[in-house]
C-alpha cells in the first residue's frame, strides 16, 4: 500500500509556450502545478535530516524544467511529463497527483482557471519470459535489456533461467524459462503494448497455440489488481498449473500472494507438486 505521507508543492508558477493554438506557442502564458509526492516522511521527522526526505527546491526545478523544455498542445501531455520526471528521478517518491492549471487558456469567456488533475504511482509486477527458438538465452536477455530501457520500468530481481519440458501437447524443442520483479508506470494495457512490441522485434509470430517461440513474455500479476478482458487477464489464468512459472517466482518472490487464490507462491507450487 502506498504510504499516505505527502508533501505537497502548491501552484508552482512557470511561463511555458503550450497550446493548441499558434499565438500560444509564440506569446506564451502562466502555468500553475500543484505537485503533492507520497514517500514516507517519518524517518525525516525522526532524523530532522534533508538525506531522509527530498530536496523541495531541486524538486520545482525538476519541474520548471519540464514545463519549459518543450512545447506542447495539451496540459495533459504536461502533467503527464511532470509526473514521470519526479517519479523517475526521485526515488524515495512512490507516487505523486499532479495538477496543471492555465487560467489564461483562450476559451472566449471568463473562467477562474482551467485544469488537468491526475494521479501516477510506482506498481510492483511480475513477469515470466520464455524461448525455444534461435539463441534462447540472448533473446531472453536482449528481452530484458529493451523492457529496462525503459523509463516507464524498473528492474528488480531476476530468476535465474531454468529448462523446461514444452506445455499444452505441441511437439517442439524444450524451453527456456524465468520470471522477474518489475516497478512500473505503464497501466496494464500499456506493459502488455510494450511487452508484444519487445517480442515482435525479437520475431515472435503467433501460428501456433502453446506453439514454438523466439520469446514469450507474459503479464503474472499487476499489483493486487483482477482484470479480465479478451485481451488481457491477470492474474495471468494459467499460472497455477505451470511448474516453469512457479518455479523461478518461488525463487524470487516466494511469499507474493495471489489476489484470486489467496495463497503464496511456495503454497501454489505445493498445491501443483499434490496434482502431479
Amino acid at each position: 500500500m502506498m504510504t499516505e505521507d505527502h508533501i505537497t508543492i502548491e501552484r508552482l508558477h512557470v511561463y511555458a509556450y503550450h497550446g493548441v493554438l499558434p499565438e500560444e506557442k509564440e506569446k506564451g502564458q502562466n502555468f500553475y502545478i500543484t505537485l503533492t509526492m507520497y514517500l514516507d516522511t517519518q524517518r525525516a521527522g525522526l532524523t530532522d535530516s534533508l538525506d531522509a526526505s527530498v530536496n523541495y527546491a531541486e524538486v520545482c526545478e525538476t519541474v520548471r524544467r519540464v514545463v519549459t523544455e518543450e512545447s506542447y498542445d495539451l496540459i495533459e501531455k504536461v502533467a503527464e511529463t511532470v509526473a514521470a520526471a519526479v517519479l523517475q528521478e526521485y526515488p524515495d517518491v512512490k507516487g505523486v497527483d499532479v495538477k496543471v492549471s492555465k487560467p489564461e487558456a483562450p476559451v472566449g469567456m471568463e473562467v477562474a482557471d482551467i485544469a488537468v488533475s491526475i494521479h501516477r504511482e510506482w506498481t510492483r509486477c511480475y513477469l515470466s519470459y520464455g524461448s525455444n527458438l534461435g539463441e534462447s538465452r540472448e533473446l531472453i536477455e536482449e528481452g530484458l535489456r529493451k523492457l529496462e530501457e525503459s523509463p516507464y520500468v524498473r528492474m528488480g530481481e531476476k530468476s535465474k533461467l531454468i529448462v523446461t519440458k514444452p506445455y499444452g501437447g505441441v511437439e517442439q524443442p524444450d524451453f527456456l524459462n524465468g520470471a522477474c520483479r518489475i516497478d512500473t508506470l505503464f497501466r496494464p494495457h500499456e506493459l502488455l503494448d510494450c511487452l508484444h512490441k519487445i517480442e515482435a522485434e525479437a520475431g515472435r509470430e503467433r501460428l501456433i497455440h502453446w506453439g514454438p517461440r523466439t520469446l514469450d513474455m507474459d503479464i503474472l500479476l499487476y499489483g493486487d489488481e483482477v482484470i479480465s478482458e479478451s485481451d488481457l487477464i491477470i492474474p495471468h489464468a494459467d499460472m497455477i498449473n505451470r511448474k516453469f512459472v512457479l518455479e523461478p517466482m518461488c525463487e524470487i518472490a516466494p511469499f507474493v500472494i495471489h489476489p484470486i487464490c489467496h495463497k503464496n507462491m511456495r503454497e501454489l507450487m505445493a498445491d501443483l507438486a499434490s496434482r502431479e
